[in-house]
């Protein structure tokens, strides 16, 4: 059987569909594996924001899911932070979710620069990338004083960026930065061999991670149970529950692309640990939630975390945030 999976043409993404194809080459040696690769709408758009394009989940999924839809594909490989969580999306199913990766933000600095002076200065002077909300809440609470700007780009063109001093060009001709600085995924770091540009990495505690953040999704469609029955055999179960978990917060919290929503469930045992999150984007206003339950039982775990969210109060924040 040939299985063809759709992926983005960035370093990261193809080293992500790479580690799908070894575990497939491993677990079902019977199965021809072929990476096809994508340019997305988010990967042609350098420049502008992803809300315009449906956020990251038109801006880096929605094509590929489109080609699995009309049968040209037989999966297709999502950082799970990229898919949206509170929408169905009919037709298409999550067949495989592989073993987390770290989850953790980092920080990453331009040569001559130390954690020590940014800390020092609450950021005054410095300037942080990011182009996510939920990263620019978080550096605003960590760094009172520091001025985040939009940053676009994957892991190893930002990184380049950042040490070549370049400014991130905007949609309407302008410019920000250069960057002293920039929030990553250690995940992505370590995907593309950049792990030695970390300077800090957060905690949980400072920085709670994106739904999903580090987990690598398999998506295909929803009637094609040979490709479900092959894709259930690189399956991690801890993986799949800790995203069920997480996922289900965005779900009940009704979070769209532009919403500061954090979410990050651990297993220990039988018991799973849920920690979750909404932020306003300037970081002054911070409701977070933290629930314990059983492991085989996620989304209902997932379920009390995003109510108890709503009770404190998130829905304010949530609607203030939404695109008009």
């Amino acid at each position: 059987m040939r299985l063809r999976i759709g992926t983005r043409k960035s370093a990261m993404a193809l080293a992500q569909t790479e580690e799908i194809a070894r575990r497939l080459k491993t677990a079902a040696p019977d199965v021809d594996v072929e990476i096809v690769k994508f340019e997305t709408t988010g990967d042609i758009d350098q420049t502008g924001k992803l809300l315009p394009h449906g956020g990251k989940g038109g801006a880096f999924v929605a094509e590929i899911r489109q080609a699995v839809r009309a049968g040209e594909l037989q999966a297709a490989m999502h950082s799970l932070k990229d898919m949206p969580g509170n929408e169905d999306t009919p037709g298409l199913v999550i067949g495989a979710t592989l073993a987390r990766d770290s989850a953790s933000d980092v920080l990453v600095l331009r040569p001559g620069l130390s954690v020590e002076q940014l800390r020092n200065a609450r950021g005054k002077g410095f300037k942080i990338g990011t182009n996510a909300v939920r990263r620019a809440a978080y550096a605003r609470r960590l760094f009172p004083e520091i001025e985040v700007i939009h940053y676009r780009g994957a892991a190893d063109t930002r990184v380049r960026k950042l040490d070549n001093l370049e400014k991130q060009r905007l949609a309407d001709g302008g410019a920000v930065g250069p960057a002293d600085a920039l929030i990553m995924a250690r995940s992505g770091l370590e995907r593309v061999g950049l792990s030695n540009r970390i300077a800090y990495e957060f905690s949980s505690a400072e920085m709670l991670p994106a739904v999903g953040q580090g987990i690598v999704a398999v998506e295909c469609a929803t009637g094609d149970w040979a490709t479900r029955g092959i894709l259930a055999r690189i399956d991690d179960l801890a993986a799949r529950r800790c995203a069920d978990a997480e996922r289900e917060v965005l779900w009940v919290l009704n979070g769209h692309c532009n919403s500061p929503i954090a979410g990050f469930a651990t297993i220990s045992g039988q018991q799973m640990s849920l920690t979750a999150s909404v932020l306003d984007e300037d970081g002054q206003r911070f409701i977070e939630v933290s629930r314990s339950g059983p492991a085989d039982r996620p989304r209902e775990l997932g379920r009390a975390v995003g109510l108890e969210l709503l009770a404190k109060g998130a829905t304010e924040i949530i609607e203030r945030s939404r695109p008009k």
